[in-house]
């Protein structure tokens, strides 16, 4: 019962991405993805031109909210635009370029609007790219042309994960037109891509060597220091104490007695 669920809920979300890809078709739309919240289903729609999906005041997001509430029964839809970083490698912007341009141009242009194509891919950091055109393209019997420049992966996990794949359609007079395009992202990672560390740089400093008279020296400096440092704070807390002796002193008579015999002895003689 609950793989039921879980696969009927997976159909209903590819069939809301396919009709969201069906009405915006030539807006640049990229990729469309679906969150539950508590609020209700919320839509992030993902293109390169974020103007002409929402519309005048918000006129084509206020159509397609209330289309896909009626048809896929979504209680309280929230739709939000987003924009791609990176048109020129996202392979479903990149083949409805080429599917307007040919409906523009027409089929006689084909070869010119490809190898456009692919200079803008490349040139935006791509490794490598393939453009398919299948169709009446450009006699009136069907065939199928190739572009390609730079390196894609044909085969192997990369090639069914990381090459990023896309189909467009351009319809033209003479009837149906396929674009395929598939596109190798700068920031893929391969097998065969090896990349060599080097070693981490030990930065040695010189030490200057010190005799061991000149480091005597320095010790004795120091305790010179530190003895004057303590003699001058002993000077300091006995400096009140010796001021009062020196007064004593002065008042001793015997100081002045011995001058007086000294003076009369050198008088007489």
């Amino acid at each position: 019962m609950i793989e039921r669920q879980f696969v009927a809920q997976k159909i209903k979300e590819f069939q809301i991405q396919e009709y969201v890809r069906n009405n915006l078709k030539r807006v640049g739309h990229s990729h469309t993805k679906l969150q539950k919240t508590p609020l209700g289903e919320k839509i992030i729609i993902f293109t390169s031109r974020p103007g002409l999906v929402v519309g005048r005041k918000g006129e084509n997001i206020k159509k397609l909210t209330f289309a896909l509430k009626k048809k896929f029964n979504l209680e309280n839809p929230q739709i939000e635009i987003a924009e791609v970083d990176s048109p020129n490698l996202d392979a479903q912007i990149v083949s409805e370029k080429i599917a307007d341009s040919l409906e523009k141009f027409g089929s006689q242009r084909f070869k010119g609007i490809s190898h456009s194509a692919m200079e803008e891919t490349m040139r935006g950091g791509s490794l490598g790219i393939e453009i398919l055109i299948s169709g009446k393209v450009p006699s009136s019997r069907a065939k199928t042309w190739r572009f390609y420049t730079g390196y894609l992966k044909k085969s192997g996990d990369i090639a069914q994960i990381g090459v990023r794949k896309a189909y467009s359609d351009a319809q033209l007079k003479t009837g149906t037109i396929g674009v395929q395009v598939r596109i190798m992202p700068p920031d893929i990672k391969l097998p065969d891509d090896i990349e060599i560390l080097t070693e981490a740089q030990i930065v040695v400093q010189e030490v200057k060597h010190v005799a061991p008279g000149e480091m005597k020296e320095a010790t004795e400096k120091e305790q010179i220091v530190a003895t004057i440092g303590k003699g001058s704070d002993e000077k300091k807390s006995a400096a009140k104490p010796k001021k009062k002796s020196v007064k004593k002193a002065e008042h001793k008579p015997e100081t002045g007695t011995k001058t007086e015999n000294d003076a009369s002895n050198a008088s007489k003689g």
